[in-house]
């Protein structure tokens, strides 16, 4: 640790090393000097420092986790050092977007993640510095009273011993889901994310997402756009006259910290950074941002105005709108500004986000985003194809333009820096070669384009009859035994094998011919220790979870969560308030957990992968609701001390807690209760606010919560609402079944459902639209999971069966998409 602590002063706050997810080498005013720690709790820490060897220093001192694990990249310090081209060069992710493994969102965001383009709440000008003595092997980190000129831009220091991470400085709810999402680099807005226009229709009532003619050609940099504004640049790049600066095409940039401020100017803590940039008050009304089609229009006719877009005008309807009120002024023609004009086609704030997401994944922006990668991160972003292109920026905007150490002038050096923070800083080049393409939907889903499969394609049933209330389906295929865990009213599990061949014939027509998808008939087979009992007397083969279920619970979905491995099942629901830990290859007790004064009525797993830590939350009729954290490398329920110990207590409850769903990627637990509301807390504690459900809804018994923040809840007699993560109700509808189960499709746009009717269907979730109905089941629907792969959902019977059926989500994405 000596090597650490010699760098550190002012003690601020503490973090464990297991707490250390992933470390990245990072720009600081276009200088290699900083690092960025990522935690587990989905937070991040920037810190700078005074040269490159001492970041070399640090990072050898921390711990050994590399960049993380989603990348596909070693996890060794040498990773954590590697400049953005290697990270680029040794990760995996082009291959998955061009496999469509993840989506244009998630690719865009992986890659300003690695160019250095990563935002946070710290103002540019009051980066963190590492400090003290730690014997407990914590990373400590320090207030730089030089740098923040003796303010804290943070809270103040947290203990270790009582939550997971320290508590980051407290921004708007509204806001919430920035903090999660993304990343250039949230710690220096000057390096915030970039996003492209995607959309050139912001006038018409109806947008029809079919046409080209309403997408941006992604082929040219923004400022390229308009024929004679294009001509003007050219003309100044070649009239261009100066001794010692370089010819440009644009004086300004698309991204500056000043530009992120005002898109985000109706949300903390942006607003209070934007007051401190204008010297405490709102810029001029006339150049604030107002208008979706004003803010296009100056992008295409103004010579100092080709800002892109940040991530949030894909995800953060609340951007939109004014809702702490400010008074933001009148412009010139005598109207105030307050929310932000939307096109007509968008008849609020989140029909504008949700289509604008849609435009972002179509097929026309898919077939285009290389070249304007090629833009941002390639080849044509400097040196003779950015001339070319059009896309020559002011030199000090580029990496490696300046060494500010070598100048000695201290006046000089200001100004520089100034420059650097105040005017834009050009992402890191990834790439010297031209980004290959996407490949083509047809190509990778043939099923969208074939003739639709039988909808049931297995029924499996099992010998107990007893009703199927839980299904994990854990079928990774990058699990040794990818494998559906079962778990029935009767209190017996069971770990069912999974067959990727089957999943492999399925969706390649040229793959099920061969002699692997011969023997792959059949999806899904039976515990083989069940499959044995069948005809057998002996309890010892039977996977029984005992017999101290407390009489009073309702034995429903909601009480077991799996690892990811599917080696153990977390269970609740006991008279002594105890939720256990069972290993499923024993079916032993490994764990008994205690912390609730009631019966623990309900779990949820955090999302997670198959090696790393994740949350588990439990809710109780003790009206409370804890955070508990699992370690992936003792396979146990940790506390500080020997003895497990929530992380956190979620109050606000004043009846039991019947429902929970925890996020870690959100920093966001859902938790409902009976004849209660809905609450939505932080994973610290915090108490967010309360979904009031519409009227006649009461006792929320099935919650779920997608990854764009969007919550919805199953009430008692078939009744389901759909909120935002801000608290705006979305959408409700009564349904003619009582619904037992309800599940999300990974991107949160599909909805599922199962009820006493045996019928499974599919929803839009935006607006609870019914789009599929399933053929119906022989007996209630008790529980629903989705394969890995997100083509089979496996629906568990009352009689004691498992039904998997197709299912394709790209069908439905391109049927339903074309006009708005």
């Amino acid at each position: 640790m000596a090597q650490v602590l010699k760098y550190c002063d002012h003690l601020h706050g503490k973090w464990y090393f297991s707490e250390v997810r992933a470390i990245f080498s990072r720009r600081y005013l276009l200088q290699n000097i900083a690092i960025e720690i990522f935690l587990a709790s989905r937070t991040s820490i920037f810190f700078v420092f005074p040269d490159q060897t001492t970041v070399k220093k640090v990072i050898k001192a921390l711990p050994r986790v590399g960049v993380g694990i989603k990348y596909g990249i070693p996890q060794t310090r040498r990773a954590s050092m590697m400049s953005p081209r290697q990270l680029m060069r040794n990760s995996n992710m082009t291959q998955k977007w061009q496999r469509r493994e993840i989506n244009n969102f998630e690719y865009i965001m992986f890659l300003n993640t690695i160019a250095g383009h990563e935002p946070n709440l710290i103002p540019s000008n009051a980066p963190q510095r590492l400090s003290a003595n730690n014997p407990n092997q914590r990373i400590v980190i320090f207030d730089d009273s030089s740098i923040s000129n003796g303010t804290s831009h943070t809270s103040s220091t947290q203990s270790v011993s009582q939550q997971p991470a320290p508590r980051p400085r407290r921004r708007s709810t509204s806001t919430k889901s920035v903090l999660k999402k993304t990343r250039r680099t949230y710690n220096d807005l000057n390096q915030y994310p970039v996003f492209p226009w995607v959309l050139t229709n912001y006038e018409t009532k109806e947008l029809d997402l079919s046409l080209p003619s309403n997408y941006r050609d992604l082929s040219k940099p923004i400022g390229a756009l308009n024929p004679s504004r294009r001509a003007y640049f050219e003309e100044r790049y070649q009239s261009w006259e100066h001794d010692s600066i370089a010819p440009f095409h644009y004086g300004t940039h698309y991204s500056t910290a000043a530009f992120v401020l005002n898109w985000l100017i109706r949300v903390e803590p942006m607003t209070t950074m934007f007051l401190a940039l204008q010297g405490g008050k709102f810029d001029h009304p006339n150049r604030l941002f107002s208008s979706i089609a004003l803010s296009w229009k100056n992008c295409q006719r103004d010579t100092s105005d080709v800002k892109e877009l940040i991530p949030e005008f894909f995800f953060l309807p609340e951007m939109l709108v004014n809702t702490n009120r400010y008074r933001l002024g009148r412009q010139e023609d005598g109207s105030s500004v307050g929310d932000v004009e939307l096109p007509p086609w968008a008849s609020s704030p989140e029909e504008f986000i949700r289509i604008n997401r849609m435009a972002l994944e179509s097929e026309f922006v898919s077939c285009q985003l290389h070249q304007w990668i090629d833009l941002i991160f390639g080849y044509k972003q400097k040196g003779p194809e950015a001339v070319r292109a059009t896309n020559v920026f002011y030199y000090l905007t580029y990496e490696g333009s300046v060494e500010l150490e070598s100048i000695v002038d201290p006046v000089m050096k200001e100004a520089i820096e100034n420059q650097i923070r105040n005017f834009g800083q050009t992402p890191s080049q990834l790439l010297m070669e031209p980004h290959p393409p996407r490949s083509s939907a047809m190509h990778l889903s043939p099923m969208m384009f074939s003739s639709i499969p039988d909808d049931v394609c297995m029924t499996l049933k099992f010998p107990s009859n007893s009703p199927i209330c839980h299904i994990s389906a854990n079928t990774y295929p990058q699990l040794p035994l990818p494998s559906v865990v079962t778990v029935t009213m009767g209190q017996q599990f069971a770990v069912n094998r999974w067959n990727t061949n089957y999943a492999a014939s399925v969706q390649s027509p040229s793959y099920a011919d061969t002699p692997q998808a011969q023997a792959a008939n059949q999806p899904l087979s039976m515990d083989p220790i069940l499959s044995q009992t069948a005809n057998s007397s002996n309890p010892a083969l039977r996977r029984h979870l005992g017999d101290n279920f407390s009489q009073k619970l309702k034995i429903r979905s909601n009480c077991f969560v799996t690892t990811v491995d599917s080696r153990f099942l977390v269970a609740c629901g006991f008279w002594d308030n105890s939720f256990r830990v069972f290993s499923t290859e024993t079916a032993k007790i490994v764990q008994i957990v205690f912390g609730h004064y009631g019966v623990v009525t309900c779990l949820s797993r955090s999302e997670c992968n198959i090696t790393s830590d994740c949350y588990i939350a439990s809710g109780s009729a003790d009206c409370t609701v804890l955070l508990w954290h699992w370690n992936a490398r003792t396979q146990t329920i940790v506390g500080e001390g020997e003895a497990p110990a929530p992380r956190a207590t979620l109050t606000g409850h004043e009846q039991p807690v019947t429902a929970v769903v925890i996020s870690a990627e959100l920093g966001l637990v859902v938790s409902g209760s009976y004849c209660g509301p809905v609450l939505v807390h932080t994973t610290f504690g915090d108490l967010l606010r309360s979904l009031e459900p519409p009227s006649g809804f009461s006792s929320p018994e099935n919650i779920a919560m997608s990854r764009e923040g969007v919550i919805v809840a199953n009430y008692e007699r078939g009744h389901i609402a759909a909120f935002t993560i801000n608290g705006k109700r979305l959408r409700y509808e009564s349904h003619n079944d009582n619904l037992q189960c309800l599940l999300l499709s990974r991107d949160g746009e599909y909805l599922m459902t199962g009820g006493d009717k045996g019928i499974v269907e599919v929803w839009r979730t935006f607006n609870l639209a019914l789009l599929y109905a399933f053929p119906a089941c022989e007996s209630s629907v008790r529980s629903l999971a989705l394969s890995h792969d997100q083509r089979f959902l496996l629906a568990g019977l009352a009689n004691g069966s498992i039904v998997i059926f197709h299912i394709d989500f790209n069908r439905w994405h391109h049927e339903f998409q074309q006009r708005y």
